[in-house]
């Protein structure tokens, strides 16, 4: 049977935001589809964690060692967010889990029951790595008890990537620099690992496997400072032996004329288009280099 292996990042959330009442949605829903899938896949529910955050892991999950750097350790900022860094959250998946395949969602992402039955059916079918996107549920939600009704709603479309699905393999040679979760960069960083490195991957956007509680498409910005320190650290990913392996190619929508898939491109906050064009200028000239 194959071996998947879930994680997530919980924290002690303050009482007076959404995620407080998120996370224990997100662990009940990671549980109940853990049970739907048990006679068809093997499913490891792990989480990765500040030693002062161990008392947020219910009984369900693995914890893996704790962490033990944020982004304060890295560079200084006026304002003190105790961030994690993506690259040590999933390397410590990768290091303690022998899993097949690897999946990491942000925190105050649920999941449908039939998430992990699809996402072995998309492995037969011969992926080894896609990104599902969320849907965008009523904040009336703030109850495990709701579970019920929260599976009942199908909810609107998302366009940011908060869900990776990847062979193990493909860790090996990921580029995730120093970026920090809980800001932007996340996203953009994870899914150009994907596009560039996987042998054949896909973007799932309508899929209802996944859901977060609230109907905003952004929230409220991130301080100036972080942003542009993952800027920074997303630029220093792609600039890194990843970039031999970077093609417009490989990123969805590039099967369309060129104007449409610019249009497309701009339109996702999760694909950058400053490095959208530097990689078709690249592709035209090798196209022309080629007609020589």
């Amino acid at each position: 049977m194959r071996k998947i292996a879930h994680i997530i990042n919980p924290f002690n959330a303050d009482s007076s935001s959404d995620l407080h009442t998120a996370q224990p949605i997100t662990f009940a829903s990671m549980l109940k589809a853990k049970e739907e899938a048990k006679n068809i896949v093997d499913v490891e529910l792990w989480t990765s964690q500040f030693p002062e955050d161990r008392n947020m892991i219910i009984n369900g999950f693995q914890a893996t060692q704790d962490l033990n750097r944020s982004v304060l350790d890295l560079a200084s900022f006026e304002i003190k967010l105790k961030l994690p860094l993506i690259d040590d959250i999933v390397r410590r998946l990768y290091n303690e889990s022998d899993a097949e395949y690897l999946v990491y969602t942000n925190v105050d992402i649920g999941v449908y029951p039939n998430f992990y039955t699809e996402i072995n059916r998309f492995i037969d079918d011969g992926l080894d790595a896609f990104i599902i996107n969320r849907r965008r549920l009523p904040s009336q939600y703030t109850k495990v008890e709701q579970l019920t009704d929260i599976y009942q709603e199908k909810g609107k479309k998302h366009p940011g990537f908060d869900c990776f699905v990847f062979h193990r393999d493909l860790f090996k040679k990921f580029q995730l620099a120093e970026i920090c979760i809980g800001v932007p960069f996340i996203g953009i960083t994870f899914s150009q690992n994907i596009f560039a490195l996987a042998k054949k991957h896909k973007l799932f956007e309508n899929e209802i496997l996944t859901f977060h509680i609230g109907m905003e498409i952004f929230k409220g910005r991130a301080a100036r400072e972080y942003f542009k320190y993952n800027q920074k650290q997303f630029w220093i990913a792609m600039n890194s032996p990843l970039k031999k392996h970077l093609s417009s190619k490989k990123i969805p929508y590039s099967n369309l004329p060129l104007p449409l898939r610019l249009i497309r491109w701009g339109l996702q906050p999760s694909i950058p288009i400053r490095l959208m064009l530097k990689l078709e200028i690249k592709r035209i000239s090798s196209y022309f280099r080629k007609r020589r």
